[in-house]
């Protein structure tokens, strides 16, 4: 009798880290991990020595049960964000797992391409500190989140006032200086569209940003940039990034003036088959997005958070990573082992 002819299993999903960026940070974010895992707190250590002075001030904040006034300012989230998600991504990929596809938001963009070693984690470090000198120059300002599509939002913008982002078909962030952002706020408002304020205190993704690095471009370092040895999805492209792109210090210096397409991307990243994201880094609010995605609704793609939405009890952190890890395996990915 002749042996059945065997049939291949469905294929293994795509495993994608995922990065937040400004608007994720919180108070305590991550900091259960710090003292728990040697990988994480090495980490976030490193940071905090290579920023030097500020880097006291940072870890203080940071782990305040109460965040400092100006938490939400561009000289403490993004640091601490960007710290956090390479944090977060070292700590998992050091426990094993394997990423296919790295993806980040806005700042957590410079997380996912530390990862993929187009720069290192101290040039990171170094032209973040630097990155965050030339922005201090930028009007106040800051975002709106809105719930509703590009096209009805287009309607209601006032001057100097853009679409900064486009998370989901109906989840835009808009960026003005303050003045303008008060005006569009309340036009929403009036019009009965559902809006809040994001947590930016400068109107990131506007193209005054783009004035401000061009006066300041001079004291900004170009550290050696190298192709990505792991794919790499830009946000700021809606696909694959391009190694010319990637190995161009332009590109990265002109972000913060460009829009972010996370939600294109991402669709685009999930229409090739199926993927598994893993958002690494602090909240769930990519986690969120990912599942509002048709593949995700069709169950094509899942989606997990490693961490919880928000600080609670000591243990929270530690306790939501191993879920998530012990879930991973359930999903197709080799057994995990993390170092706490």
């Amino acid at each position: 009798m002749d042996a059945p002819t065997p049939h291949p299993g469905p294929p293994r999903p795509r495993v994608v880290l995922t990065f937040p960026g400004q608007g994720a940070q919180h108070a305590r974010m991550a900091a259960g991990l710090y003292g728990a895992s040697k990988s994480f707190t090495s980490t976030m250590d490193h940071a905090f020595d290579a920023f030097g002075p500020a880097g006291r001030t940072l870890r203080e904040g940071w782990l305040a049960a109460t965040p400092p006034a100006g938490f939400d300012d561009i000289s403490y989230a993004q640091p601490l964000l960007y710290a956090v998600n390479c944090a977060m991504g070292t700590m998992v990929t050091e426990s094993g797992l394997r990423p296919d596809v790295l993806l980040g938001h806005s700042v957590g963009e410079l997380a996912a391409a530390t990862l993929a070693g187009v720069f290192s984690f101290d040039y990171g470090l170094r032209y973040l500190s630097e990155y965050i000198g030339v922005y201090q120059h930028a009007p106040r300002g800051g975002m709106l989140a809105v719930a509703a599509s590009s096209k009805e939002v287009e309607a209601h913008l006032v001057p100097d006032v853009v679409i900064g982002a486009v998370n989901a078909p109906r989840q835009v962030l808009l960026s003005a200086p303050e003045e303008a952002l008060a005006d569009v706020e309340a036009a929403l408002r009036g019009a009965d569209i559902t809006c809040s304020r994001a947590r930016a205190l400068q109107p990131f993704h506007h193209p005054v940003m783009r004035d401000v690095v061009t006066a300041h471009a001079g004291s900004l370092t170009r550290p050696p940039l190298h192709p990505p040895h792991t794919t790499l999805y830009s946000a700021y492209t809606g696909q694959e990034l391009a190694d010319e792109l990637a190995t161009d210090w332009q590109f990265w210096t002109g972000q913060p003036a460009e829009p972010v397409l996370f939600g294109p991307t991402l669709e685009h990243l999930l229409s090739s088959g199926p993927h598994l994201l893993v958002e690494a880094g602090p909240g769930q609010s990519l986690t969120a997005l990912a599942r509002r995605t048709p593949a995700v609704a069709r169950g094509d793609a899942k989606a997990l958070a490693l961490l919880p939405p928000r600080a609670g009890e000591p243990d929270a952190d530690i306790e939501a990573v191993r879920t998530a890890l012990k879930q991973l395996a359930t999903y197709g990915c080799d057994p995990l082992s993390p170092d706490f």
